[in-house]
């Protein structure tokens, strides 16, 4: 099963795999960094996210090995394997810093809210790729994608985690746009959104109402929830041009920064490469992002399209706002930077996700 035919080595998708490559090495230098000790050269966190980095890139070549139209029959299945994982989650799940999200597999800890960010855009793309080209999607297909986004949803928020919701929503709701979804419809979902803001605020967990309003004026708490924003931007400000140096940021050396080598792994990132190495590691997310809605604008088949639109749409939506989050333009919602973060079960998905699409661009002469 987990061969790959030679005929489809000659259209390789290397581009694609040396960027995610570069953006990968950023951040194993910065989880080093930021889990750096004189008398520890080498953390455990930056061997185990070595670890999850060669065990991804295994799981990138099965990815790749079979014929992503096979989707067409299995997608369904794989969706529901790891819904059924998170149903787990409450009754056999681990608990950390407050949130049960992790199943113990042997020695290690798997994070199955991670692998649905996979498994809702592979269900969707299953289910609407036949409908792609209609004038309008019609009122009554929406049903189904809303069933599959809820279900996961619902035993996500209950961990909690909103930062993951988000992502999916936004990784599902680009499938459906990509389909076929009428304006309308955005219309009618903002006008339903604003109203309901009451009501979803009361659902809210107190320390992310909190985070909410840090957002507006985080120097009202500098000492409480405002203290992520604020040292996140001293650490990007000190930065400068061209940085302090590698191993030198100081905001990072003496802890400052919360959750350092997790969500606000740029902060350290960037204060010690500056206003230059933001530039480019920001420029290798674009041109990962450009590479890949390339591949999804030359796929032979909608179910392709919107299999890898899915995917590249949830890498660059998580990017986007954990950028914007750890420069204070937008609240912490606990989102973390692809590829560079620190998160084992985040790693593996990111890598497999890039190996579907690099499914689909290699098999799009195979017609």
């Amino acid at each position: 099963m987990f061969k790959i035919d030679r005929r489809l080595l000659a259209h390789f998708e290397w581009p694609t795999l040396l960027l995610m490559l570069l953006i990968v090495g950023c951040g194993l230098a910065s989880i080093l960094s930021a889990t750096y000790t004189p008398e520890r050269t080498l953390s455990p966190h930056f061997i185990r996210q070595a670890l999850w980095c060669l065990i991804g890139l295994a799981v990138m070549v099965m990815m790749m090995s079979f014929d992503y139209r096979r989707i067409d029959r299995y997608g369904y299945v794989a969706y529901g394997a790891i819904l059924l994982l998170l149903a787990l989650v409450p009754i056999i799940g681990i608990s950390g810093g407050g949130s049960r999200r992790w199943i113990g597999v042997g020695p290690a800890t798997i994070q199955p809210s991670e692998f649905m960010k996979v498994g809702l855009v592979v269900a969707l793309a299953r289910h609407l790729h036949r409908q792609v080209g209609e004038p309008r999607l019609a009122l009554r297909a929406l049903v189904v994608p809303a069933i599959l986004f809820a279900l996961p949803a619902a035993l996500i928020l209950k961990q909690p985690d909103l930062g993951t919701v988000i992502a999916l929503g936004m990784g599902g709701f680009t499938v459906v746009l990509l389909a076929g979804l009428p304006a309308r419809l955005l219309l009618i979902a903002a006008a339903i959104a604003v109203p309901a803001f009451p009501y979803l605020w009361q659902h809210l967990k107190p320390y992310q109402q909190q985070r909410i309003v840090s957002f507006a004026n985080p120097d009202a708490d500098p000492l409480g929830s405002g203290y992520h924003v604020i040292q996140s931007k001293i650490a990007i400000g000190s930065g400068g041009f061209s940085g302090k140096g590698y191993l030198r940021g100081t905001q990072n050396q003496l802890n400052f920064i919360p959750e350092q080598h997790t969500d606000f792994i740029f902060s350290v990132y960037a204060e010690e490469w500056g206003f230059v190495g933001g530039v480019v590691l920001i420029g290798l997310y674009v041109a990962l992002i450009v590479r890949c809605t390339v591949i999804a604008s030359r796929s032979r088949d909608n179910l392709g399209a919107l299999l890898v639109g899915g995917l590249t749409a949830t890498i660059f939506w998580q990017a986007l706002i954990n950028l914007a989050m750890t420069t204070g333009s937008l609240p912490v919602v606990g989102i973390t930077l692809p590829f560079l973060s620190y998160g084992g079960s985040s790693m593996l998905t990111l890598i497999a996700s890039v190996g579907l699409i690099m499914n689909v661009s290699m098999r799009r002469y195979t017609f």
